[in-house]
């Protein structure tokens, strides 16, 4: 056993070093929700109610944790989520994590609001590569970045409805969160006293959303372009402009941020591939339901042969089990991958992917469990007294 798991042999591990070497006002973005935070707690505790029930009278040979989704092969039903701020989280990590997904042949999604363009990650991520779209509320820029995106080899696009407007993150605004970050003393202060932050800046350079950038007006700030992103980056999107969005893009289309089953329903009709069931990582609406609450509904209502992924409060291999359990094809995972990144370094995102798919083959294998798509029979349904 390397001494890296021995430092690291879990998601827990490197949450608690990425606390320690990131500012305040940087992990508090990372982790936080809005209001009291109430639906960030519920996306962990609800994973936690998941009962599985082991057979252990079974010949079953050792699990195989592959999936085909579109007619590609991947080693492990799990991917990385689109993480906006990435660049800013954990500077440099936005590459090695690309990198390590194409590596360990899973599923990486990259956010319009990463801070690196999808031009740069593209070509190193591959077929394993999905652009994540936050359309803009002007039509040729929304235009632009859908033909941008296919001609950097995404073949795969996700679709977020979940972000209608801004929100009021209190932690955020209590340390005057932004790009570019508000320089204060107490800010400078947190960036002073966590060097190894600090030394990947200086590194990488201010980061910037460089797949909005080129939409900036002439001239233009960072403040000013920051403020240009937060009007162009709003709005819901209705059924014609789901519609116009479907026939511009030549590719798949999955849509992410479903929670109602009605509307899982019209998203199909409206010619979607799949949809990701999530509720922004407890970070858009602190009432809203969380994912483990309405997959199973939306799984029944749509049937067995709709791609339908989860994200939400993974912090295991056996949290990616349970999801598959309760209905999903495959797993989004966010935060814990800039928690690698920052506890470990640009090797942190491959450790994570090791440690979630040993995670994930011993949990089957404790169930008796053969392949994932067997997952949903192993779920226990504690009977009423």
């Amino acid at each position: 056993m390397t001494s890296l798991h021995r430092r690291f042999p879990c998601v827990v591990d490197m949450e608690a070093a990425a606390k320690r070497r990131m500012p305040k006002f940087v992990h508090d973005y990372l982790i936080g929700g809005l209001g009291r935070e109430s639906s960030v707690r519920r996306n962990v505790a609800s994973l936690d109610t998941i009962e599985l029930m082991p057979r252990y009278l079974s010949e079953a040979p050792a699990p195989d944790m592959g999936i085909t989704l579109f007619g590609k092969r991947f080693d492990a039903p799990f991917g990385v989520a689109p993480l906006g701020l990435a660049g800013l989280l954990w500077p440099g990590c936005e590459v090695p994590l690309a990198k390590a997904a194409r590596a360990h042949n899973i599923p990486h999604v990259l956010s319009t609001f990463a801070n690196r363009a999808m031009e740069t990650i593209g070509p190193i991520v591959g077929d394993n590569g999905w652009f994540q779209f936050y359309p803009p509320n002007d039509p040729a820029m929304e235009e632009d970045m859908i033909g941008r995106a296919a001609r950097a080899g995404y073949e795969t696009l996700v679709l977020t409805v979940d972000i209608p407007a801004p929100t009021r993150r209190e932690r955020d605004i209590r340390n005057g969160m932004s790009v570019p970050p508000v320089l204060d003393l107490k800010t400078m202060f947190q960036i002073a006293t966590h060097p190894h932050w600090a030394r990947h800046v200086l590194r990488n350079g201010i980061p910037d959303f460089e797949n909005l950038s080129p939409y900036y007006p002439k001239g233009s700030s960072l403040q000013e372009s920051a403020a240009f992103v937060g009007r162009t980056m709003t709005g819901h999107l209705g059924e014609t402009r789901v519609r116009r969005i479907r026939d511009a893009w030549n590719g798949r289309m999955l849509v992410k941020g479903v929670l109602d089953v009605s509307e899982a329903q019209a998203y199909m009709a409206l010619g979607a591939d799949g949809l990701i069931v999530s509720n922004h990582g407890g970070r858009q609406l602190d009432a809203a339901p969380t994912a483990v609450s309405v997959l199973p509904g939306i799984r029944h209502a749509l049937g067995p042969d709709v791609l339908i992924a989860a994200d939400g409060g993974v912090r295991s291999g056996l949290d990616v089990a349970r999801y598959l359990a309760l209905g999903a094809d495959f797993v989004l995972i966010g935060r814990p991958f800039v928690f690698a990144s920052a506890a470990v370094g640009a090797e942190g995102g491959g450790h994570l992917m090791t440690i979630l798919k040993a995670e994930l083959s011993g949990a089957m294998a404790q169930l008796g469990c053969r392949t994932v798509a067997d997952l949903p029979s192993f779920l226990h349904a504690p009977r009423a007294n």
